[in-house]
């Protein structure tokens, strides 16, 4: 059990929680050891039309720098994430979601999955591997998944009225919620700089700075795919210090760069 429990308020179709990827991995880095993460999925019962939502993708992408490639959302993407929603739960069922969600952000952010349908979800599995697919199929037509799934949606509508997206009725994505051993709520609504996660954790009783630096190689073993802005949030690298980095690396065989249309993905050689 970590020091500070958060709870992460969160979609895979969601673009800010793709936004703030970057963030989210630094803090899991910075307190290790500290932070019991828990993923609430906060649903999206009718993604936008084409236009508006690869509209939505690009303004992510611009306050990132975290790749996008939009052809999804112009060439029939899903029209509601809650699939994708139970298939993260069915993934809980097994451990930390945490991969298979990143998976799945991938999918809709720039690998132009349509991630609505089972077989699309099992195939991410095993792609990334470390579930038992038997399981997971079977758990994803559970009544208990989708019960599960219930239970994250009351969750995210029972924050305060003035914390509740004006057109969704819940939290507005992504949120997250911190909480120290004394249960005091430190949150942070919306996608936000670095510095206010950093804050409301601290104020929640974690402890930064008693972590040794972390090396691009280190980065790329623990998360297997990140993109440039993530391995200089990680690696506390000024962004054309990581770039320059990781393509040394890769000049030397050691990281293999994803080209995307917003950038590279890097991963280990």
């Amino acid at each position: 059990m970590g020091a500070v429990h958060a709870w992460y308020y969160t979609d895979p179709a969601s673009p800010w929680s793709w936004a703030i990827e970057p963030h989210v991995r630094r803090l899991t880095v910075e307190l290790e050891g500290q932070l019991e993460l828990t993923y609430v999925m906060g649903g999206i019962r009718e993604l936008g039309a084409g236009r508006d939502e690869a509209r939505e993708w690009l303004a992510a992408a611009a306050a990132s720098g975290m790749p996008v490639d939009v052809r999804l959302w112009l060439e029939g993407a899903p029209t509601t994430s809650y699939p994708a929603c139970l298939a993260v739960k069915a993934a809980a069922e097994q451990g930390d979601p945490g991969d298979f969600l990143r998976a799945l952000r991938e999918g809709f952010a720039f690998r132009r999955r349509r991630l609505d349908h089972a077989e699309a979800f099992e195939s991410i599995a095993r792609e990334r591997g470390g579930l038992d697919l038997d399981r997971l199929r079977i758990d994803m037509g559970s009544h208990a998944i989708v019960e599960a799934f219930g239970a994250d949606l009351d969750r995210a509508r029972a924050v305060a009225s003035d914390r509740r997206s004006a057109d969704q009725g819940r939290v507005e994505l992504p949120s997250i919620e911190f909480r120290g051993q004394d249960g005091e709520v430190h949150g942070v609504y919306g996608a936000q700089p670095y510095e206010a996660y950093r804050d409301a954790a601290a104020a929640a009783g974690a402890v930064f700075g008693s972590r040794a630096a972390v090396s691009v190689e280190e980065a790329l073993r623990r998360f297997g795919t990140m993109a440039t802005v993530e391995v200089a949030a990680v690696c506390d690298l000024p962004g054309p210090r990581a770039a320059a980095e990781l393509w040394r690396a890769a000049a030397d065989w050691r990281v293999r760069a994803e080209p995307t249309l917003g950038g590279e993905v890097w991963s280990l050689a």
